[in-house]
């Protein structure tokens, strides 16, 4: 049988690589993208692309019936920074249209579904170095008590109706193709924008506030091989930890420098301090690898090389 995927959220951080990756995959006619607006960018031109409102069920099933979808990624969701402004709908999108695919899945309507959490399921009573698979889960943010509250109901839509559900509790995330957005780890996407266009930085977090970070190559190669795992080998079906570094802001200001060495950082730490206080300073994952064979390519190293490239060329 055809693989046939549907993202849902595919104009956003990481839905935007995620569908080029896919196409390249599977191809274009075999990945349908969509999010709540049609932006003019290619995952909109490149290939098959719909208006959907993840909040509305039949308009999902609809285009699941229409293009005979066998796969669907759920990438909607309203991030840590921006929930914490508008929490009730950010519980509304986040839970419900969680809802609407498992219990698409559930209706057997579709055979996989993928459902990113995140570290913010964390909390500040968790161990904060190398955080364990299953551990103390008492998130403090209205997107961390969302993703947590999904991990459950996923674990539960399998293991009551047997939904082949995958998920992967992503770190912070940066990439060099799309700006940052409304996270608390965007500082270090936003950080190599701003060593090119500026040669200097304020940070939003204090200079030591030490985070699990992954470079996006990775969550997509990350995202992308749980879904081809053999159903067997997924074991864990709440949401598998997933690490690749773990740095500070002072960390990544001084790998800056070796290419920028004129480059200065200074520190003016506001509301997402909080969050990120509350959030592990480095990640377990050793399930993920031992499981499906999760092992990352980049380092800090290597990611800042890969990002000071890659922006030079865009600007």
């Amino acid at each position: 049988m055809t693989t046939k995927i549907l993202i849902i959220g595919a104009c956003g951080q990481i839905g935007t690589e995620l569908t080029t990756k896919l196409r390249a995959v599977y191809g274009n006619d075999n990945v349908i993208a969509s999010d709540i607006r049609k932006l003019n960018n290619d995952i909109v031109n490149n290939g098959i692309f719909e208006v959907v409102n993840a909040l509305d069920y039949n308009q999902i099933e609809h285009l699941i019936e229409q293009y005979q979808i066998t796969d669907v990624y759920l990438m909607a969701a309203l991030l840590s920074a921006t929930a914490e402004k508008n929490p009730a709908f950010a519980w509304d999108l986040n839970m419900n249209s969680l809802f609407h695919v498992l219990n698409l899945a559930k209706a057997g309507k579709i055979k996989k579904v993928f459902w990113p959490s995140s570290i913010a399921v964390f909390g500040p009573t968790t161990p904060r170095h190398n955080t364990p698979q299953y551990t103390i889960m008492e998130p403090t943010t209205v997107y961390g008590i969302s993703k947590q509250t999904g991990e459950r109901w996923c674990e539960y839509y399998h293991h009551q109706y047997g939904v082949d559900v995958r998920s992967i509790r992503y770190p912070g995330l940066i990439s060099w193709t799309t700006e940052p957005g409304g996270g608390t780890t965007d500082y270090a996407v936003d950080i190599y924008h701003k060593a090119i266009e500026e040669g200097k930085y304020t940070s939003f977090l204090a200079e030591n506030t030490e985070l699990p970070m992954m470079y996006m190559d990775d969550a997509i190669k990350a995202t992308i091989k749980i879904m081809q795992a053999d159903v067997d080998s997924v074991k864990i079906r709440s949401s598998y930890n997933l690490s690749a570094m773990s740095f500070s802001p002072k960390e990544i200001a001084s790998e800056i420098k070796k290419h920028y060495p004129n480059f200065s950082i200074d520190y003016n730490p506001d509301f997402r301090q909080k969050i990120a206080d509350s959030w592990p300073a480095s990640i377990d994952d050793t399930n993920a690898r031992e499981d499906w064979g999760w092992s990352n390519d980049f380092n800090l190293e290597n990611m800042t090389v890969e990002m000071l490239e890659n922006l030079k060329k865009k600007k």
